[in-house]
């Protein structure tokens, strides 16, 4: 009996054999399986240089990326291209004499990190970092450091050089300023041309966001500080939009969470101690790849476009000298590379929106500007007649509502011809009623890309929002058409408020529609709306205050239109009015529609 324990319980030596084989086998397998992934995620990025998810949809296009990152724009005349190629004879910091160094260049006040080269006193990099800069001369500060998995990181050498003018210096060797060390950069100060359309910088869409904050006066946030603002020390408007556990891969894993908003992928980790922040503009990520940790965890590499840099902490190296961040410990990982995906398409579609709505304002203010006098007289060529003429919207029709809709004693004609035109007083006696201050009202003109003729007024307009200072500048575009027949007008406005918050964000569209009714009479419909040009944290807020502000002004508008166009008409018949008033408004273009 003691004889058939021992043969069930000792193993044969066939299935010793077998079980010797199986864990080679997948020992082997791990090995090739993980190092084939890595390296054909990192160096090729997937088949036909893009990755697919499970359904064959394609994760983020490379070449789509980049013909939308080249339309952002930065407004420093200079950029300092600085290549960090290597070093040598550093210091050794660890116990074996070697050291794991990584680099951080400062310009001004922006800092990039290098990779990071583990094992090695003589690191090769070749990695380039770009800043934009307002001036010659500028400083860059060099400062190399030695990783540590748990503490501080150990200084090594830095060095400052001097860029006075523009040109290449070529490679040059510089000596730290420590016991043994040196550092070798090449450095180049371009000259941009003039509105250069070309987002060299990584930081050019959130330098440019942070400029137009600070230009549109005070803001002020009633909502608690998120993580965003505690942790990473982000704008008081960025929200988190997502969130998700996961780790940063380094030496080991570092276990925290990546935090997505509007304009930052952001990464906090706090292992022993060790505080591990990492904040990249949407605007750098030049690629998203799947990739492979091991055999069972997947992960996500961002990597970033040439020059960026890395943000925060030391990032992982590439072969084509892009850096790159490796995050894995997904709980669900294709949900997570989803989310990241629709974050960054939809930062470069508001970067088009923005870059369009640029584009109309500039065009809208050129046409207010160029004045066309009272003795404007528009004559189209004869063979022009059969020919369609599309001109721009004014207003955006998809953000009106309608607010009002009555009988109005007057015809769109007298609407026309005593209210708006350059000599009536209307507008004034109407700001005046609601305490404007500093009125300018320049006169009427025709405009090569609207139909009907436009004018441009400014005055500083009192805030009633607790929000709100107490008054601010206000620039209004209006634009107005009468129909061939005389019966229907259309008087269209656009409000850009500039001091209160998030000012520069939106503007206010408003179209009132007159239809003759009667031979004294017409019915006006007014819709209004709020069109903004980028994504703000209060839309919804800035959205329902605009319209109820602007209900309450139109009550004032009607009730001084009603006022002054019975004090008119007493005055003068209908027929000396329109003879009196026809020298002080420019005709009128026929609506071609």
């Amino acid at each position: 009996m003691v004889q058939s324990a021992v043969e069930i319980l000792v193993p044969s030596t066939w299935e010793i054999e077998v079980a010797v084989a199986a864990s080679a086998f997948l020992i082997v397998s791990y090995w090739l399986f993980a190092y084939k992934v890595d390296g054909d995620d990192e160096a090729n990025g997937g088949v036909g240089g893009f990755d697919r998810d499970s359904g064959g949809d394609v994760i983020f296009d490379k070449d789509k990326i980049r013909q939308l990152r080249g339309d952002t724009q930065t407004n420093a005349p200079y950029i300092i291209k600085v290549e960090l190629l290597a070093a040598k004879n550093l210091i050794g910091a660890n116990l074996n004499g070697t050291s794991d160094p990584y680099a951080i260049v400062n310009c001004g006040s922006e800092k990039r990190f290098s990779s990071m080269v583990p094992g090695s006193r003589n690191p090769m990099w070749g990695e380039e970092f770009n800043f934009p800069t307002d001036e010659l001369p500028v400083k860059i500060n060099v400062t190399i450091h030695d990783w540590d998995i748990i503490w501080k990181s150990t200084v090594l050498g830095s060095v400052t050089i001097s860029v006075e003018r523009e040109g290449q210096t070529g490679p040059v060797w510089h000596s730290l300023d420590s016991p043994s060390g040196q550092v070798c950069l090449n450095i180049n100060a371009i000259k941009l041309p003039v509105n250069a359309s070309r987002a060299i910088t990584g930081y050019a869409g959130a330098c440019r966001r942070r400029v137009s904050l600070d230009q549109q006066g005070p803001t002020i946030v009633h909502q608690k500080p998120g993580p965003l603002q505690t942790i990473f020390d982000l704008l008081p408007d960025e929200v988190v939009e997502h969130s998700y556990s996961c780790a940063l891969e380094r030496s080991f894993l570092y276990h925290g969470r990546i935090y997505v908003s509007a304009w930052h992928i952001c990464f906090h980790s706090n292992v022993f101690s060790k505080q591990m922040k990492v904040v990249v503009p949407l605007g750098d990520i030049d690629e998203i790849r799947r990739s492979q940790h091991a055999l069972i965890n997947p992960a996500i590499t961002i990597i970033l476009r040439m020059g960026a840099g890395g943000h925060g902490v030391p990032p992982l190296g590439t072969p084509d000298g892009r850096v790159r961040y490796k995050f894995a410990s997904f709980w669900n990982r294709n949900h997570t590379l989803k989310a990241l995906q629709r974050a960054v398409n939809n930062y470069h579609a508001m970067l088009e929106v923005e870059k369009k709505e640029r584009a109309e304002s500039a065009l809208r203010a050129h046409s207010s500007s160029v004045r066309g006098g009272g003795k404007v007289q528009v004559k189209a060529p004869e063979d022009t007649a059969a020919v369609p003429v599309k001109f721009q919207a004014f207003v955006k029709e998809e953000v009106l509502v309608g607010i009002y809709n009555d009988v109005f004693q007057s015809t769109p004609e007298q609407f026309l011809n005593l209210l708006l035109a350059d000599d009536s007083t209307y507008t004034n006696e109407y700001r005046s009623a609601r305490k404007d201050k500093n009125l300018n009202i320049e006169p009427w003109h025709t405009a090569e890309e609207y139909d009907g003729q436009v004018r441009e007024i400014k005055f500083r307009s009192i805030c009633n929002s607790p929000m709100c200072p107490p008054d601010t500048a206000v620039t209004e575009w209006q634009h107005v058409v009468l129909s061939p027949d005389k019966k229907m007008l259309v008087f269209e406005t656009v409000q850009q408020p500039h001091d209160v918050p998030f000012g520069s964000y939106f503007e206010v569209h408003c179209r009132w529609r007159l239809e003759a009714k009667e031979e004294t009479s017409s019915v006006i419909d007014i819709r209004v709306g709020v069109h903004f040009k980028k994504w703000c944290l209060m839309q919804s807020k800035i959205k329902s205050g605009a319209i109820d502000e602007y209900k309450k002004e139109v009550e004032v508008m009607l009730e001084v239109a009603s006022s002054y166009l019975k004090s008119h008409s007493s005055s003068s018949s209908r027929g000396d009015v329109d003879n009196n008033s026809a020298s002080s408004l420019p005709p009128i273009p026929e609506d071609s529609s």
